[in-house]
């Protein structure tokens, strides 16, 4: 943790902090059972601006990790791959330590469940975290031990390798024949996976699982590249010009591949990476303009607290989750538990006759609580770096 007065893109800190509100906003609705459609999952194939956050964030990532390799030259020296490696680490742990949080918490009110027992048993080995903590490892790696123009080559070859093994591994069918399920079951075991919901069904199949953690790398890359345009070109015109020109190029071979290569977030196709880091290139230009070159700025400061943070925000908001879910405080006439997220709920209810209503309205009040505790680091210009 340390103060920072250091100039920082807002661009990509607004685009970043978007993106840690939109996270925080799909995740926590009222009640899962009323969503508007937006705020919802593509059940399998297919894409909502809910299938956008977790990509917009990956890209960012990539941006942010050409500023920060920068500082060592992309030179691969002793200090700079500990410090890959221990960011690696951190970012597992952490993903680690908030299911075991969970689990402890929730196992206070339930005498049936050994926290020392499932800690380890019932353990998610990959997750939101991890999958960030793997993207930037490799992605980090290949950036120091590669050439930069052989990079735009590398993506291009996982893309096509990649939709060459899910055409040919039923990649594209929600089953246990998929081959991204068949992978993490073999090296995973169902135990420690995620089990996906589509069609009625439940499948052992993990959306940040190993194969398709592949996809996400080129994903990062992309951001890489996209970060060391923003750095070679210093006219805000040319700037976002170039990100409209690249962003809609990659959007429109995203477009046109999904007709033989579905776009599906639950797997991370090809098709997906291409149209989703295109949508996020074109809203970094938009933003280059807005605020850059028109300067129109006053309206960033509500993201800005998340963009300067994300990691930490989207930390405190999932454990924010836990704790609003877990602690419970008696049971209302009806038997239900009485938690923080049901009383906030049912006065999000008391508001509107629409649950649609009411569920999104909880949900935009719990980032509204998570945006306070980033606000405060803001004020004091501390940036905590994950």
């Amino acid at each position: 943790m340390k103060k920072n007065d250091n100039k920082r893109l807002l661009a990509v800190d607004i685009l970043r902090g978007i993106t840690i509100a939109g996270m925080l906003l799909v995740n926590n609705p009222g009640t899962w059972s009323h969503k508007y459609a937006p705020l919802t999952h593509a059940e399998w194939i297919g894409l909502t601006p809910t299938d956008l956050v977790f990509p917009f964030f990956v890209f960012v990532m990539g941006v942010a990790m050409f500023f920060s390799l920068r500082k060592y030259d992309f030179r691969p020296s002793g200090a700079l791959i500990w410090k890959i490696c221990r960011r690696t680490i951190v970012l597992f742990l952490i993903g680690w330590a908030v299911q075991w949080f969970g689990m402890w918490l929730r196992g206070l009110y339930n005498p049936e469940s050994h926290f020392f027992t499932r800690m380890f048993g019932d353990l998610r080995i990959l997750g939101v975290f991890q999958r960030l903590a793997l993207v930037y490892f490799f992605g980090s790696m290949v950036a120091i031990l590669l050439k930069t123009r052989w990079i735009p080559w590398l993506i291009g070859l996982i893309l096509v390798v990649y939709a060459i093994i899910l055409g040919t591994g039923n990649g594209y069918d929600f089953s246990l024949d998929n081959i991204v399920s068949r992978v993490d079951l073999a090296v995973l075991g169902e135990d420690h996976m995620y089990h996906e919901h589509a069609f009625g069904e439940k499948l052992a199949l993990d959306p940040e699982g190993i194969l398709s953690t592949l996809p996400c790398i080129a994903h990062v890359l992309i951001g890489f590249l996209v970060g060391k345009m923003l750095v070679d070109i210093r006219d805000n015109h040319i700037r976002m010009g170039k990100a409209l020109l690249w962003g809609s190029v990659m959007l429109l071979i995203g477009w046109l591949a999904q007709y033989g290569i579905p776009c599906c977030k639950k797997v991370w196709t090809s098709s997906y990476v291409l149209i989703t880091c295109g949508m996020a290139a074109c809203i970094l230009g938009m933003l280059i303009h807005v605020i850059d070159i028109r300067g129109k700025k006053r309206w960033c400061r509500f993201f800005q607290v998340f963009g300067v943070n994300p990691l930490f925000c989207y930390l405190v908001g999932t454990l924010l989750s836990i704790i609003f879910g877990a602690v419970r405080f008696g049971q209302n006439a009806d038997g239900d538990n009485i938690t923080i997220h049901s009383l906030i709920h049912d006065g999000c209810k008391a508001v509107t006759t629409s649950p649609e209503a009411a569920s999104c309205l909880y949900a935009i009040i719990f980032v509204l609580i998570t945006w306070c505790f980033g606000y405060i680091l803001y004020k004091k210009k501390i940036y905590i770096k994950i």
